[in-house]
């Protein structure tokens, strides 16, 4: 499957990496499979590495509620619990956009990822040249500030305190997108910021 390179001027580069991000919006996004899920209400998933047990149930919960409604979902999918999500959702047929903190040109796909790519569900997302083979703090720093600028609404089920996590909830909210978590009081710190309980199935308010 080939790669497309989607410049600033092209139709699919989305409108809001520049009014988020600005200056630092990626001049080029590297992409494999369906392009057009970038025009999709996309939800981001984000869960800090560390995380308490009750929240990792309540996601995995979440996860499945995602699966059944048939949300779609952007995300790194680099933490435990972000890679667990991956799984379940890979079982359904939510679209879904992963962005890598890597260029993709010598990216080996996963077989995980070949029927999802096949049927259109799934967009492997790149904003680094093909010179960046691995993954450091500044790189996945970059990377979750693309897919929170990509996404509608922004899910974290956990940010620990300090956390790079914590600090992109910050410019969620300063770009007046939803933040969302589980009801947990481990998430108390986020709620103060003004994070709302996620609700994830058909007909919830």
């Amino acid at each position: 499957m080939g790669i497309l390179h989607l410049h600033r001027e092209d139709p699919h580069y989305p409108d809001s990496l520049l009014r988020c991000l600005g200056t630092r919006a990626p001049d080029t996004l590297s992409a494999i499979g369906n392009v057009e899920l970038l025009k999709e209400e996309l939800l981001a998933v984000f869960c800090s590495i560390k995380c308490p047990g009750s929240v990792i149930l309540q996601t995995y919960d979440v996860a499945q509620a995602l699966r059944e409604s048939g949300r779609s979902v952007i995300s790194g999918f680099h933490s435990p619990i972000e890679r667990e999500c991956l799984t379940i959702l890979l079982r359904g047929v939510n679209p879904i956009v992963v962005c890598l903190a890597r260029g993709i040109e010598r990216m080996r796909i996963p077989k995980a990822y070949q029927k999802a790519l096949e049927d259109d569900q799934l967009l492997l997302l790149s904003s680094f040249s093909d010179k960046i083979c691995r993954a450091d703090t500044t790189i996945t720093t970059t990377r979750n500030l693309v897919v929170a600028a990509l996404a509608h609404e922004v899910f974290v089920a956990h940010a620990e305190p300090g956390s790079r996590t914590s600090m992109l909830c910050d410019d969620v909210l300063k770009w007046g997108k939803s933040l969302l978590t589980v009801d947990n009081s481990s998430n108390s710190k986020l709620f103060a910021l003004g994070a709302k309980p996620i609700r994830t199935l058909k007909g919830d308010d």
